[in-house]
């Protein structure tokens, strides 16, 4: 059964691999070029998005933090952790969560609440912020970012389809 959130979560990780992809044909010195307006190079940027991807699972699952904040993996390592985490996010969705449950964040001294629909919803707005600085920084470069929009997904999956009459 497909739930109302699995494409919104699939296209949050394909698009995620194919900014991976494009960049894998990056120098060494490109991925590490500091872009102005952005979160800052593409490879942190990259690790950044993966890796708090992961820990954003632990909210909801047993899932395990599979990068640390300050993991320093390469290209296809974030390729590979992101589908992990796709998968996750998947089995995730198919157990019919309740957008209104709680879910809380322990920290020092402190514990956050938030509805887990709440939470989602950063899940996908913190993908494509972080995607749309790294086109940002390809374009700068001089490189053309992959179209990773929902209707390219859309027609990469099947999901969509044109008719002409």
């Amino acid at each position: 059964m497909t739930t109302l959130l699995d494409d919104a979560i699939a296209h949050h990780v394909w698009a995620t691999e194919r900014i991976i992809d494009a960049c894998s044909e990056l120098t060494e010195e490109q991925l590490a070029t500091p872009v102005p307006g952005t979160y800052g190079p593409i490879i942190d940027t990259l690790r950044h998005l993966v890796s708090t991807d992961a820990w954003y699972l632990t909210f909801f699952s047993d899932a395990p933090q599979r990068l640390g904040e300050d993991a320093r993996p390469d290209l296809a390592e974030l390729r590979t952790v992101i589908g992990q985490n796709g998968r996750d996010w998947a089995e995730l969705l198919a157990g019919n969560p309740d957008g209104e449950s709680d879910t809380v964040e322990d920290g020092d001294g402190w514990r956050f609440h938030a509805p887990f629909g709440f939470r989602l919803a950063q899940v996908l707005e913190h993908g494509t912020d972080h995607r749309s600085q790294i086109c940002t920084a390809l374009t700068s470069l001089g490189v053309e970012p992959p179209a990773i929009d929902l209707w390219a997904y859309g027609e990469a999956t099947g999901r969509t389809r044109a008719e002409y009459t």
